[in-house]
């Protein structure tokens, strides 16, 4: 018996008036978060949900989430968590691809018109049999969607005995972001879900007046879901949710909250640091732990955080599929700018290249993991799975290098990488160089169609306010703090860059 929603009941049972979520001015406790779970399961089960059957949830970080996710979970089904911002037919497509047989979906809002899309992509899927509405106004019992949850859960008991399931068993399907070809559904058990949380709680220290973690990153994201809402609830946390991520905003919940520990994409952090310089805005004092992880940190970004903060960013680095911390830059080691760390309890790490061979030293070459956070396999494709698996290892796509002290480098992602004129570049290494400029504040760098060169290079920029750098300086400027083949040529100035809801710049978009 083992069952990732153990991270809800034994905190409820150990401290059931302990806060578990802050949103807005609710304030809920553990045991109101475990009795409304209990009855989401007795509905799943009233309504046919099987043992290993998969629910789907399309939710932002609103308190529906960890009710409906910890439920899906005590009945012994698996969690199929949906990116908010798909489309109908995408959501169609993930219901099918996973063989949901139901749907929570949050109602959504004139801007996120989720309920209406999701039952449109409900209606299309083939197998998909119950639709769940989670309603925007709180409590409301109807919806034009469909049958709303509370309606739903009228009448159903406030006790249940979790169903008993294996540590092999799938507890989650996440999602590839599908940058290649159409999304995959990465199996992830409970022992993967558990260990990481466990592993990841096990990294950072607790506070003596109780942890208060900032929910920025979407639940729905394995980022999110392990290190904030699965950590923070192992640990007997408070997880403050926030819908949307605004630096304005987080900034300011972070000093009325008190919150001790966030976790981040490189954007998010860049966002705060730009509001606080030009603005103003307060640096919050309670923060004790700030992780990264998601994409690459600019060494600039990291750097100004420290001299504003006080406070070092740990970077970490995963996947969906590695459930999904793999290495982290950890306390009490010393912490490495640029560096993804090195690989976290009970998990290896290594360099391969294109034929699965090892490389010694310090490479380049491709990171392969293997450990207790390693998936079991993307859903329903083993052909697919046997290309990113062998002997236990997974390889990851991601180029990096290793030092002398066994910490790894990200250079860039495999299929991001750039040949000019036969020459290899990584975008990372140039973005990096063009933080350096005083007038840059952020740079995004990929490869455009070139007939001679086959690719050349392209800089995506956002000035820092006031900044008024043209495309020629820029270039210019480029050329001599580059070798030749790696400068950009052409740089395109932008107000902002397209991102995912988990705030990766979209680099296919820019494309």
């Amino acid at each position: 018996m083992l069952n990732l929603s153990i991270v809800l009941e034994d905190s409820a049972r150990n401290n059931p008036d302990g806060t578990a979520i802050v949103f807005g001015d609710m304030r809920l406790p553990y045991s109101m978060i475990d009795t409304v779970a209990k009855q989401v399961a007795n509905l799943l089960v009233a309504r046919g949900i099987q043992k290993g059957d998969k629910v789907a949830l399309a939710c932002p970080n609103l308190p529906y989430f960890p009710f409906v996710y910890y439920g899906i979970l005590k009945a012994g089904a698996t969690v199929v968590p949906l990116n908010v911002l798909l489309q109908g037919r995408e959501i169609a497509y993930h219901l099918d691809d996973s063989d949901a047989k139901a749907l929570f979906c949050f109602e959504g809002s004139p801007e996120l018109p989720l309920g209406e899309r999701g039952r449109a992509g409900f209606e299309a899927a083939e197998g998909c049999e119950h639709f769940f509405v989670l309603p925007a106004t709180p409590l409301a019992v109807e919806s034009e969607h469909g049958e709303t949850i509370w309606k739903a859960l009228d009448g159903m008991p406030a006790e249940f005995a979790t169903v008993q399931t294996a540590p092999e068993d799938t507890a989650v399907i996440l999602y590839t972001s599908g940058t290649t070809g159409w999304p995959k559904g990465a199996e992830l058990s409970h022992q993967n879900m558990l260990m990481n949380a466990m592993v990841s709680d096990k990294m950072f220290p607790r506070t003596d007046e109780g942890d208060v973690y900032l929910a920025t990153l979407p639940l729905f994201h394995s980022f999110g879901q392990t290190t904030v809402m699965n950590t923070g609830f192992l640990r007997g946390g408070t997880v403050v949710l926030m819908p949307r991520f605004e630096p304005g905003p987080a900034l300011e919940l972070m000093r009325k909250e008190g919150v001790t520990f966030f976790a981040g994409v490189p954007t998010m952090y860049w966002g705060m640091l730009t509001k606080i310089h030009a603005e103003g805005a307060e640096v919050p004092t309670t923060l004790r732990v700030a992780v990264a992880g998601g994409a690459a940190s600019p060494v600039e970004v990291l750097k100004d955080f420290e001299r504003t903060f006080g406070l070092n960013i740990l970077e970490g680095y995963g996947l969906s599929e590695t459930s999904p911390v793999a290495s982290f830059n950890q306390l009490g080691r010393p912490t490495k700018p640029g560096s993804i760390g090195y690989p976290i309890w009970g998990v290896e790490m290594k360099l391969i290249d294109a034929d699965w061979k090892t490389i010694d030293g310090e490479g380049p070459g491709e990171i392969a993991i293997r450990g207790h956070n390693i998936m079991k396999g993307y859903y329903n494709r083993p052909e697919a799975t046997a290309e990113v698996m062998r002997d236990g290892w997974f390889r990851t796509g991601d180029i990096a290098t290793r030092d002398a002290d066994g910490y790894y480098y990200i250079f860039d992602r495999a299929k991001d990488m750039i040949i000019r004129g036969g020459f290899n570049v990584y975008p990372r290494e140039v973005e990096e160089v063009l933080m350096t400029h005083e007038a840059v504040s952020l740079a995004a760098v990929l490869g455009v169609p070139h007939e001679s060169h086959g690719e050349e290079i392209k800089a995506f920029i956002i000035r820092k306010p006031g900044a008024t750098v043209t495309e020629e300086e820029l270039v210019a400027w480029s050329r001599d703090n580059m070798a030749a083949y790696k400068y950009p040529r052409m740089v395109e100035f932008r107000e902002e860059l397209p991102m995912t809801a988990s705030g990766k710049i979209l680099k296919r978009e820019l494309r």
